[in-house]
């Protein structure tokens, strides 16, 4: 186990809190919401949902930010995690996301935390515009006029 503390994580699509989905309700089970916060990202259209990978430069993911409630349950509470992400494959299989230690932004002020990147190749997906991937997702599921 690393030694962060506190241990926060940083979600920036599914598992936001207007997806709604039981990642979620795992996601407050286990973590203390502390708002909106940014991390150095881009994201891509995957088709069925967006994904992050790391950036340089001004290019900023908007995202919500958790802190772990009990620290000395890291090591399965992000076991779990890691499972949903497709992290935990056969020997043979790339795994679908990484987590890794990144700085995010909370209010100007840096902070780390823990964040799941897409592992898998980006290069055919589209670029979504910086920012917020719900109102990306409301933007594309608008019905044409």
């Amino acid at each position: 186990m690393m030694n962060v503390s506190p241990i926060r994580l940083f979600v920036y699509g599914s598992l936001r809190s207007g997806f709604r989905n039981p990642g979620y309700d795992y996601i407050t089970g286990n973590f203390d919401y502390l708002g909106e916060a940014l991390v150095r990202g881009q994201l891509r259209d995957a088709g069925y949902s967006p994904v992050a990978v790391a950036a340089e430069g001004d290019q900023f993911i908007t995202g919500e930010l958790y802190q772990l409630k009990d620290p000395s349950l890291f090591e399965w509470v992000f076991g779990q995690l890691d499972d949903y992400e497709g992290l935990n494959t056969l020997p043979d299989e790339i795994p679908l996301y990484k987590r890794e230690l990144v700085e995010v932004y909370q209010a100007g002020k840096p902070l780390e935390s823990w964040i799941y990147w897409y592992n898998r190749d980006v290069s055919k997906m589209t670029i979504m515009e910086p920012g917020e991937v719900m109102k990306y997702l409301q933007e594309k599921n608008k019905p044409a006029q």
